[in-house]
């Protein structure tokens, strides 16, 4: 009898959790829906969903298995790459020597030089030998990424991708104290006057108004040649240029913590490095710089056991060929709070209310409850990462916009109630 009593104890308990978690899922599904209701969402395509990983339970889903363009949420999967692929520091460039020539070649590292970072480990490297010659051969992308707008050219977020880059490929210019051009090897390419556009399409030849008073980033094109230039200018040294690697063991030298760009690359959204650290991912893979080799590679090896395989195109999210799915953001936001530890990631995404993207959004009250990933592009805007809530829980959510017309602040504000409300209700 006792142990019958026990039993209906046991499955009346299971009854009420039961219960419990369906009106949770209901109060969860009435909310959420209330703002996606909104007239603000009614004539675009929006998909949400959003999860415990703790219970395994998926609070609320809606259109999360369709497939959106994520602009920047792109970035995640990079970030998940290089954070399985990359060591501690960033690789700067593999060496060999060969009687007294140390032969030399690039791996994608974006910081050398970088107009933040401003590392030098590639210039003081050098300088500790007499004679050198440059392999730059291994790379084996086009500098655009595809789908990317071509009128972009000229744009500080989307400098041209390469094996060896210096200065983020870009000239920095400003006119606060008399015109200061870095790299100062294209001083004389810039023409003080007001244009249309910041450089010519074909040529290295730049524009900066002679009122204009901001610093401006300006892309460079890229070349093998410009790169053994600005290097003999960097180092004071000859370079030359050759067609292979010796066939000896080669060395690497490492420069910057890796989380250091981990973090400028998902805080500032650049591009630039999220292009360039798919290309330094590739490194580790082969002596081939590919950043469609690096994508195979998280896709096929790392994410095998995906249930809407992306179009993943570029490393940044500036191609509207990319496409991706809020649960497949959600899944490697997943794995990711698997794998590496709460606090690490923390520090690396935005923090609503204190830095980055969020720096403007999602404030807490009084310490941040989301730490997410921004992604925007006309007409389209996306948001995945992590909320905490008020009872101390940690969920996982991504939250997609796609081709809506309204301002970009009435989507935010809708979403920003919605995660208000999570944070404050679960």
């Amino acid at each position: 009898m006792n142990s019958f009593k026990k039993c209906c104890s046991f499955l009346l308990a299971i009854i009420v959790l039961s219960a419990c978690a369906s009106a949770g899922h209901r109060k969860f599904k009435r909310e959420i829906g209330r703002t996606l209701a909104q007239t603000v969402f009614e004539n675009h395509f929006a998909g949400i969903m959003v999860y415990d990983p703790l219970k395994g339970d998926t609070l609320f889903s809606r259109n999360s298995d369709k497939y959106f363009t994520p602009a920047s949420n792109t970035k995640i999967f990079t970030l998940y790459g290089a954070l399985k692929l990359l060591p501690e520091r960033v690789p700067v460039l593999e060496y060999c020597l060969e009687n007294d020539t140390l032969y030399f070649t690039g791996m994608g590292d974006p910081t050398q030089l970088h107009p933040y970072f401003k590392d030098s480990t590639l210039i003081t490297f050098l300088k500790g030998f007499e004679n050198h010659a440059m392999y730059l051969h291994n790379f084996q992308d086009e500098k655009y990424g595809p789908g990317w707008a071509w009128e972009d050219y000229d744009g500080y977020y989307a400098p041209e991708r390469s094996a060896l880059p210096l200065y983020g490929n870009v000239i920095t210019v400003n006119n606060s104290q008399g015109l200061s051009v870095v790299p100062a090897y294209f001083k004389d390419s810039v023409v003080p006057v007001a244009y249309t556009r910041r450089r010519y399409l074909n040529t290295n030849t730049f524009f900066f108004g002679p009122l204009q008073k901001d610093t401006l980033e300006i892309p460079f094109i890229t070349s093998n040649n410009l790169t053994q230039s600005l290097l003999e200018k960097a180092t004071g040294l000859h370079i030359s240029q050759v067609s292979r690697m010796p066939e000896l063991e080669r060395k690497t030298v490492y420069g910057i913590r890796s989380d250091s760009v981990f973090k400028r690359m998902m805080q500032e959204s650049e591009n630039f490095l999220a292009e360039q650290l798919l290309i330094l991912s590739s490194s580790v893979l082969s002596d081939t710089l590919s950043g469609d080799r690096a994508r195979g590679y998280v896709l096929d090896s790392l994410l095998g056991n995906l249930m809407q395989p992306p179009r993943w195109v570029d490393g940044s999210g500036l191609s509207r060929y990319n496409l991706f799915t809020p649960e497949s953001l959600v899944h490697v936001l997943g794995k990711m709070l698997e794998e590496f530890p709460k606090a690490r990631l923390f520090q690396l995404f935005p923090a609503g209310g204190v830095s980055g993207t969020l720096a403007e959004w999602y404030p807490g009250n009084p310490k941040p409850y989301l730490y997410a990933k921004t992604g925007t592009l006309g007409n389209n805007h996306c948001l995945s990462g992590y909320l905490i809530t008020k009872s101390g829980k940690t969920l996982i959510f991504s939250f997609m916009n796609n081709h809506f017309r309204q301002p970009v602040s009435e989507v935010k504000n809708a979403m920003q109630h919605s995660f208000e409300w999570i944070r404050d209700n679960y």
